[in-house]
């Protein structure tokens, strides 16, 4: 091996373990998703929860992300990327402690609410932080690995909740050992580089260049070009909240806002929070067969997100997008199927699972890490942090709602009309995906910036 192909082989290595350390904030967002779904069937009786209380329980979490986006917007370009991911570490570990010792509802759901806040700074700040380290041709899959570990740390999630399901107060420990990957992200965090661009922002440039140099192949004289272009591309932009309105921030803000309202309301985390008890709908009776089943649903989550990232960089963010989008709306559409009358109990299960299974793996490949990468790569340099995280606070609060009110419209529709609703959502999210999504492969976020200049200005 020459040393020019050493010193690119040595440059991946670095941006996958950047990036892999950055995505650990998924694992801290794919387990508690993960492990809520498990613990709410021993908490319920437990604590005599009533099913607004249960909502809130579920519910809490999505609502401090909110706050904690928004807490992002403003710190990640003040005290940089890396150092609000560490805060989010630190946050969760406590919400996580105090979780395990709630000695009720009421502190339950506070220390929910406060694990969510770190989830929320996490969210908005890890796929900006990876996208403004990886080179243009590796970001789409760099990125994912934020997705990558939401769905390993759903999976890990319902391995626990299925070892201490038949414990004696297994929630806690179920919720306790959320503080272990977020000790591991805040450990890994600490020796990472500051994102490039972000150092130009705060008018480092010294800083930045040798940030390049343990992420890139090329030699300075390329890193110097890059440089250029990132200064380039900031102008004379304040960052201010008001360039929000600018008319090309304005045709970025249509795709980020739209997939992050879209992701929710398709009804995802309906499945991801609720799988359980949806299979136990079905006519399973024991808590711990439920999560049993679910652990599929687990599986196929984490080995589709991977052929996502196989994918993202090679066919493209739109043509996927198509695929997974339609095979979302049809699995939901089979999956209110599952819950018609007059159907055999062993029938209704496997079709309900075998949907379940469709769905997520559809999922997985589509607007799962594509809201995320598009989320953190369509804005420019000098607004990112803020309306990346005006996305993630929008993608949060949808998830609120969904979670919320998910219990109440199957009870209003039933659980056919409910799945046939999202299915309906879906095919709404196919026109918007052909209406107004750029396809992004392979472009640099300068390039991506001038897309939606183009777009404001026609």
């Amino acid at each position: 091996m020459s040393g020019s192909e050493a010193s690119a082989a040595q440059a991946k290595r670095n941006v996958t373990i950047t990036a892999a350390i950055a995505g650990l904030a998924g694992l801290l967002f794919g387990y508690d998703t993960g492990i809520i779904a498990g613990a709410l069937l021993t908490i319920t009786p437990d604590f005599s929860l009533n099913s607004l209380q249960a909502g809130m329980v579920v519910g809490a979490v999505p609502i401090g992300a909110v706050g904690g986006a928004w807490f992002a917007s403003k710190g990640a370009d003040r005290h940089g990327r890396r150092s609000l991911i560490l805060v989010a570490a630190a946050i969760f570990v406590v919400g996580a402690i105090v979780s395990a010792v709630s000695p009720g509802p009421l502190i339950l759901i506070l220390s929910r609410a406060v694990i969510g806040f770190g989830i929320g700074v996490a969210s908005a700040v890890a796929p900006v932080y990876i996208s403004e380290v990886a080179p243009p041709d590796l970001r789409g899959s760099l990125v994912t690995f934020f997705q990558l570990a939401v769905t390993i740390g759903i999976l890990v999630a319902y391995l626990v909740g299925y070892a201490f399901t038949d414990v004696g107060d297994g929630w806690r420990w179920m919720l306790g050992l959320g503080a272990v990957p977020a000790i591991a992200m805040g450990i890994g965090i600490i020796r990472l580089p500051n994102s490039p661009r972000w150092l130009l922002m705060d008018d480092d440039v010294e800083g930045a260049r040798k940030a390049l140099a343990m992420v890139r192949p090329a030699g300075a004289e390329a890193i110097d070009l890059e440089i250029g272009e990132i200064q380039s591309s900031m102008g004379g932009d304040t960052g201010n909240w008001k360039d929000l309105r600018k008319p090309a921030v304005q045709a970025a803000l249509v795709v980020g806002l739209g997939l992050a309202i879209l992701q929710q309301i398709t009804g995802i985390n309906t499945v991801i929070y609720y799988a359980p008890t949806i299979i136990q709908s079905t006519g399973i009776d024991s808590a711990s067969s439920a999560i049993l089943a679910s652990l599929g649903v687990g599986i196929t989550n984490v080995l589709m997100t991977v052929v996502a990232l196989r994918l993202l960089d090679r066919v493209g963010r739109r043509t996927l997008l198509f695929i997974g989008v339609s095979g979302m709306s049809a699995s939901l559409f089979s999956l209110g199927l599952a819950f018609i009358g007059g159907i055999p109990e062993t029938v209704s299960t496997v079709l309900a699972i075998g949907s379940l299974m469709v769905f997520v793996s559809s999922f997985a490949i589509s607007l799962g890490p594509i809201f995320w990468l598009l989320n953190a790569e369509i804005y420019p340099l000098s607004v990112r942090s803020k309306a990346a995280a005006a996305g993630t606070m929008t993608n949060w609060f949808f998830n609120f709602l969904v979670s919320l009110t998910f219990l109440g419209l199957i009870d209003l529709l039933t659980e056919v009309g409910a799945f046939w609703l999202y299915g309906a959502v879906g095919l709404v999210t196919l026109w918007f995906c052909w209406k107004f999504v750029p396809e992004t492969k392979g472009k640099s976020l300068e390039q991506i910036d001038a897309i939606f200049k183009r777009r404001a200005r026609t």
